[in-house]
């Protein structure tokens, strides 16, 4: 494949496929469960019209393609995989760009290859929008180098290969989301709660005013060791919490999990935690918190 400029495949055309499409060096046809609902079907023409992407069934998008990129919910992610394995031309470059679990990823892995294609677990790291093909990309399994060369011919400039079997890439995308949807969601916990006590531009002010600085490495660190130590006075305190957002009206979902995790840490009783974090985390696994709170 090297030099050559793949004919390009997208399964799910939305946001990130049309993103991606968009000016793209290589020739490029689609195929999205959405036009083969009346209902969505003209509105989806339009967009691969002004995109100049060409369209039709899976059967025949699949089949025509030696570059795959599936973009679909990741509901469907593997019933996609085990779909394009029916059409899928032998040595076609299988690039599964969904947000799903390794295990998911490994599942789809299988129905590829053993249809003759080549999978690549492809996690994309950020989003779309402004960057589009100069998103991060991180891509692993056996097919990763091949991958990034050829996303690297079709306009992508952000790619790196990461070591380890298919998994690897989406294990980083998924560990990360605990981190980036939880805040979001921790956010809307707090926002609603302050909204309804009529105290929102105070509790942003004092957020800001107590804004973390460092690594996100030095961040982990240290909230481990104040879990550590603390751990069981913080659980009070945010049972505390929870009581007011519920007096609020405000679902506690969130708050109620740090209660959990709060204390099981601090029932673990290392009230002289080790200073390096990868001890720290050595010193939760011997106390089973790897499992659940």
């Amino acid at each position: 494949m090297a030099g050559s400029a793949p004919t390009t495949v997208f399964i799910g055309f939305g946001e990130a496929g049309m993103a991606f499409a968009a000016g793209m060096p290589t020739p490029v046809l689609a195929y999205d469960v959405k036009t083969s609902t009346r209902e969505s079907r003209r509105a989806k023409i339009e967009d691969y019209e002004r995109l100049g992407v060409e369209w039709g069934p899976s059967s025949h998008v699949v089949s025509s393609g030696n570059l795959i990129f599936s973009l679909v919910t990741a509901d469907n992610s593997l019933a996609a995989a085990r779909d394009a394995a029916r059409w899928i031309v032998p040595g076609a470059l299988y690039c599964d760009m969904n947000s799903v679990a390794p295990e998911t990823k490994r599942a789809a892995a299988e129905a590829i290859d053993s249809a003759g294609g080549r999978y690549a677990d492809v996690a994309v790291m950020a989003p779309v929008y402004p960057s589009r093909r100069a998103v991060p990309l991180l891509v692993s399994g056996a097919h990763a180098g091949d991958a990034v060369e050829a996303l690297t011919i079709s306009g992508f400039s952000n790619v790196r290969s990461l070591p380890g079997g298919v998994g690897a890439a989406s294990s980083v995308k998924m560990i990360r989301s605990v981190i980036v949807k939880g805040i979001e969601a921790l956010t809307a916990e707090c926002v609603l709660a302050a909204h309804q006590a009529g105290v929102v531009d105070e509790v942003l002010v004092s957020l800001d005013a107590s804004k973390p600085e460092g690594t996100w490495a030095e961040r982990a660190n240290y909230n481990l060791d104040r879990m550590m130590v603390h751990g069981l006075r913080r659980a009070a305190e945010m049972e505390e919490v929870v009581k007011t957002l519920h007096a609020l009206g405000v679902d506690a979902s969130m708050t109620s999990g740090t209660v959990a995790r709060q204390r099981a840490i601090g029932k673990l009783q290392l009230s002289d935690p080790p200073r390096d974090l990868a001890e720290k985390l050595s010193a939760l696994v011997r106390g089973n918190e790897v499992k659940a709170a």
